[in-house]
């Protein structure tokens, strides 16, 4: 493994700097800096001041965010990517796999490993909160409108309908009722009590099966709620910590470019016990620390 290069992205795409936008100061608090070896701490991507409003034209919260988002993270990514160290991106919220993505594509195919309690893949005048974190994977694959934003549009589509794996979403039955597709007919997906059932043999058929570089993104909600609580969209089922680890262990098998995390709300974690549950994780599969 590299050395690793952290990366903070205090976003939340509901126009909000509380919530999720403040889980790369909270991770930093609760040890994670110590249990990573050889880091470099990079800081906070700086963000534009967010606004709640959703805009007609784009349909999304904060547009002007969410290109922000994009652009600083793909930039943070690229300087770390530069030096030689693996990126360890903090979010935030889902959306900053985008600019993930658009920093390590370079002129190469790249492949994207999605671990997700959600596929995340509405057309924004589909969703039904207006968050970008509904979003991400229609921009990725080019099927959401971009051309209202330039920079948006330029880096846009990030990856290839044959290059991405979607593991553990788990909610086709609330994309059935809004009368949304899901991507299962288009996208290698594999929900939750598949992915429960062959942790390590899904998670390694997908990752061989993309390209040679890819990209890991990891959203904390892909966790059942017993086993972490401190997320804003609750559903029934999903994984516990011990397969996660089983997880990401075998993921790294497969020498992934980068790494984003993403959806944990230290708003609902006052003692802070899943912090430190979210850093003994990590450390355990980047680090020295074992759980």
């Amino acid at each position: 493994m590299r050395p690793v290069g952290l990366i903070g992205v205090p976003s939340n795409s509901s126009g909000r700097r509380d919530g999720v936008a403040r889980a790369p100061a909270a991770l930093r608090d609760a040890g994670i800096v110590d249990v990573l070896g050889d880091v470099r701490d990079y800081g906070d991507v700086i963000l534009p001041d967010p606004t709640t409003e959703r805009d007609p034209e784009t349909h999304l919260i904060d547009p002007r965010g969410f290109v922000a988002v994009m652009t600083g993270v793909r930039d943070a990514v690229g300087t770390v990517l530069g030096d030689g160290r693996f990126p360890l991106v903090l979010g935030g919220d889902c959306p900053i796999v985008l600019g993930c993505l658009a920093a390590a594509r370079a002129d190469a195919n790249l492949g994207l490993l999605f671990v997700d309690g959600h596929e995340d893949a509405y057309l924004p005048h589909r969703s039904t909160t207006g968050e970008g974190a509904d979003t991400e994977i229609a921009f990725a694959l080019g099927i959401a409108d971009a051309s209202w934003s330039p920079e948006l549009a330029a880096a846009m589509p990030t990856v290839a309908p044959a290059d991405l794996r979607i593991l553990g979403a788990r909610d086709a039955a609330a994309l059935r009722a809004e009368g949304v597709p899901s991507l299962a007919d288009r996208i290698a997906l594999v929900d939750d009590r598949e992915l429960a059932a062959d942790v390590s043999g899904h998670t390694r058929r997908a990752t061989t099966s993309l390209s040679p570089r890819w990209w890991f993104h990891l959203d904390l909600d892909v966790l059942s709620v017993d086993a972490l609580p401190a997320v804003d969209y609750r559903q029934p089922g999903g994984l516990g910590w011990d397969e996660l680890r089983l997880l990401a262990a075998t993921a790294f098998e497969g020498g992934p470019v980068g790494w984003d995390i993403t959806i944990y709300n230290p708003d609902l974690d006052h003692e802070r016990t899943h912090a430190r549950a979210i850093v003994r994780f990590i450390g355990s599969v980047l680090g020295s620390t074992d759980e």
